[in-house]
Order: structure tokens, then sequence, then C-alpha cells
């Protein structure tokens, strides 16, 4: 079983940083791609960035310049880090972290994280 457990959303005035994080367990042979996506009320969920297993990444254009994210594969675990700045209220959603993976099966699959609150008001 694969398990994303993303912490550091929160509340933050127009402007403001935060920086969000994921962390892939168990059992998997490797990841393809790691990245997070939003979803605000009445609103489909979007992606908002990507990074390839080989460090390529995709930005929505709404954050490119604003957001940056980034990954550590360190010490056996996949971690995956959202730097947001500049942030504006259009920003506010709940984030959800994303892993495209190959499973012990062989079979490529996505997992998704349960999700976390960002809200960006004054």
């Amino acid at each position: 079983q694969v398990q994303l457990v993303e912490s550091g959303g929160g509340l933050v005035q127009p402007g403001g940083s935060l920086r969000l994080s994921c962390a892939a367990s168990g059992r998997y042979v490797s990841i393809n791609t790691m990245g997070w996506y939003r979803q605000a009320p009445g609103n489909e969920r979007e992606v908002v960035a990507r990074m390839t297993a080989r460090g390529n990444t995709d930005y929505a254009d709404s954050v490119r310049g604003r957001f940056t994210i980034s990954r550590d594969n360190a010490k056996n675990t996949d971690t995956v880090y959202l730097q947001m700045s500049g942030l504006k209220p259009e920003d506010t959603a709940v984030y959800y972290c994303n892993a495209n993976l190959v499973d012990q099966l062989g079979l490529i699959r996505d997992y998704w994280g349960l999700g976390t609150q960002v809200t960006v008001s004054s």
C-alpha cells in the first residue's frame, strides 16, 4: 500500500508564502512523477506543478514564477515540496499531492494524498 502524507497548509495573507510537503511511503518500484493539484469550491481539480523522476518540471500558467516544486529522493524517501510565494486570494484551495508510480505488480497507478487547505486572505 502506498501513502502520501501532506503538510504545510494554512492561512496566509496576500503576498505571503507557504511551503507544502508530501512524503510518499509504502511499497512501490519507482515513481514516474510527483506533483501538486488543487481544487477550489465549485471548481474542478487542476494541476499546479509536477516533477518527473528526471527533474523536469511543469507549472500551471497561473502559478509560474510564483511557485516552485522540488523533490528530495534521498534516504529511500520520496518527498516533494511546493514553495508558494506571492500568494493571491485565488490560490485558495485544497491542495492535493499526487504520485504516478509503478507498483509491485508492474502497474502504473496514481495515488493521492488527503489534501491540505491553503487559504489566502487578509
